[in-house]
């Protein structure tokens, strides 16, 4: 069994509501995070599987197609591989906002199922994300839970730092 990051996307690897970019619909919205890329070699190097878990409503919504998510991730992953970092896999809740399936956050399918297609102890893994949705579906899977945001609400998250650099940082020393 292995050991497991799972990443929110949206305001913890790339921007989101931001002045440059308001929600990520084509590749030319997406704007990494600094830090972000090496929070992620760093995770990689210590033998984590890094995982991304996003909702995105906005297919349900039909403001976002498939093939257009599919290319944004296609170019997140070859940015992040220009740092030498590796997403080991990407799950994504297409559902609309209220439409109660299993997958979106706060529950906590989309890890879950990444857990047992890769073998990951759940106990000896993290899930990092920027809104309360993330930490608990960090919670409703059993991991630890780290909220990645400069505000002081922990959300009930077990860790809190500004950013994944910091969070990756204090995990590997």
């Amino acid at each position: 069994m292995q050991k497991a990051i799972f990443l929110d996307r949206d305001g913890v690897i790339n921007e989101v509501l931001t002045r440059r970019v308001r929600f990520v619909n084509t590749p030319q919205d997406l704007f990494i995070i600094e830090g972000a890329p090496k929070a992620i070699k760093q995770f990689n190097d210590a033998g984590f599987k890094v995982f991304i878990v996003t909702n995105q409503g906005g297919l349900g919504l039909g403001f976002l197609s498939e093939t257009a998510l599919n290319r944004i991730h296609d170019v997140l992953i070859e940015r992040l591989k220009a740092y030498g970092a590796r997403v080991d896999d990407i799950a994504y809740c297409p559902h609309k906002p209220s439409s109660g399936c299993p997958c979106r956050k706060p529950k906590a399918g989309m890890l879950t199922d990444l857990a047992s297609h890769h073998n990951i102890l759940l106990r000896d893994s993290y899930m990092a994300g920027d809104r309360e949705t993330d930490i608990a579906a960090g919670k409703n899977a059993g991991v630890r839970t780290v909220l990645i945001n400069k505000n002081d609400r922990m959300f009930d998250a077990d860790h809190q730092f500004d950013t994944l650099l910091e969070f990756s940082n204090w995990l590997i020393r």
